[in-house]
């Protein structure tokens, strides 16, 4: 399902229909912020000063889209790669890189932040957000869950039971499967085809979709909407979201030699970023100086974020940067529905 194309135009849709001028902005701040922060992490990682950064540059609109779509009280249970995920759901951003920093803790407090620790182990996320969106309906909580997993993770056995609790006891979870396939250690041209969510659905009675995970509106869109149904008892969901990561799978990624100028070039062409732009460009919802703000608040983040670095490594803060807490003014949050 698409809702906007990879020019910028919107494309009709019986049942979908591309979100109000104010989310569409606020999604493309968010991806706009969040590209910044995975370049930044990416050099970071390079300099020594983090383990290792799984980047998600090119999957912004599947997480952003996601995110956005959640209530003030839901649940995110992200994985590994999806620090711009929890940058938009909230989270400090330097507190996302806890451990890639090779802490011990998760780096941040998950209840208040509404956001359970990243999960490193494949497919772990899913039956945490089972097990606490079934333990809220017993309290009486009004809560859901959104799971942020790569096409690898449907693969594995802890996901489908995931599925069947969450269908057997009907629990308002939806499962975002972010489809880039590009398993770690396999050369992109030489991969079979990664297990999708449609296949992963058979035996289970989850409802399924499948969107466009490039379109930050139609990602958006198709959440909400499978979030709404699960509140109303109308059973979990697994969206299933056909995107692109740009980067290796990580800096150790031995097979970045096997990406060609003609998928480079594909891919480029695909860009949310771009496509999210020239959809606001062309309808005027904002002028230049608005996209201008939007870049001036992603550098405020990673500045911080590289001050507060340099501080506990013991250097000091650049005299000119933003005080440590300058990305509390700018951190992008989940719109209120």
């Amino acid at each position: 399902m698409r809702l906007v194309d990879r020019h910028g135009r919107r494309r009709a849709h019986p049942s979908f229909a591309v979100p109000d001028p104010a989310v569409l902005a606020e999604l493309h701040r968010a991806m706009v912020i969040g590209r910044r922060f995975n370049q930044q992490t990416g050099d970071l990682a390079r300099a020594g000063r983090l383990a290792v950064h799984p980047s998600s540059t090119g999957r912004e609109a599947a997480q952003v889209g996601g995110v956005l779509a959640l209530r003030a009280q839901d649940w995110l249970f992200p994985g590994y790669r999806d620090g711009v995920a929890m940058i938009t759901h909230g989270v400090d951003p330097l507190e996302t890189l806890a451990l890639f920093r090779g802490d011990r803790r998760c780096g941040y407090d998950p209840h208040r932040h509404r956001c359970a620790p990243p999960s490193t182990p494949l497919a772990a996320n899913a039956s945490h957000a089972v097990g606490l969106t079934y333990a809220a309906r017993t309290k009486g909580r009004d809560v859901a869950a959104l799971v942020l997993m790569g096409d690898g993770t449907t693969g594995e056995g802890d996901v489908h039971e995931a599925y069947d609790f969450a269908a057997v006891w009907n629990t308002p979870v939806v499962f975002l499967v972010q489809t880039d396939q590009r398993t770690a250690g396999v050369p992109p041209h030489d991969a079979g085809p990664a297990p999708t969510s449609t296949r992963a659905t058979v035996g289970s009675d989850v409802r399924g979709y499948r969107v466009d995970g490039n379109d930050a509106a139609a990602v958006y869109a198709v959440v909400a909407r499978a979030l709404a149904e699960a509140r109303a008892g109308e059973g979990p969901a697994i969206v299933e979201a056909l995107t692109h990561r740009v980067d290796r799978h990580t800096d150790a990624d031995l097979f970045q030699r096997h990406r060609d100028d003609g998928e480079a070039a594909y891919r480029a062409e695909r860009d949310p970023l771009l496509r999210s732009e020239a959809l606001l460009r062309g309808e005027r919802i904002v002028d230049d100086g608005v996209l201008e703000a939007y870049e001036r608040d992603a550098a405020r983040v990673t500045v911080a974020v590289d001050d507060r670095l340099a501080g506990e490594d013991g250097h000091e803060p650049s005299s000119s940067s933003p005080s440590p807490d300058a990305h509390a003014e700018v951190r992008p949050m989940p719109a209120r529905r």
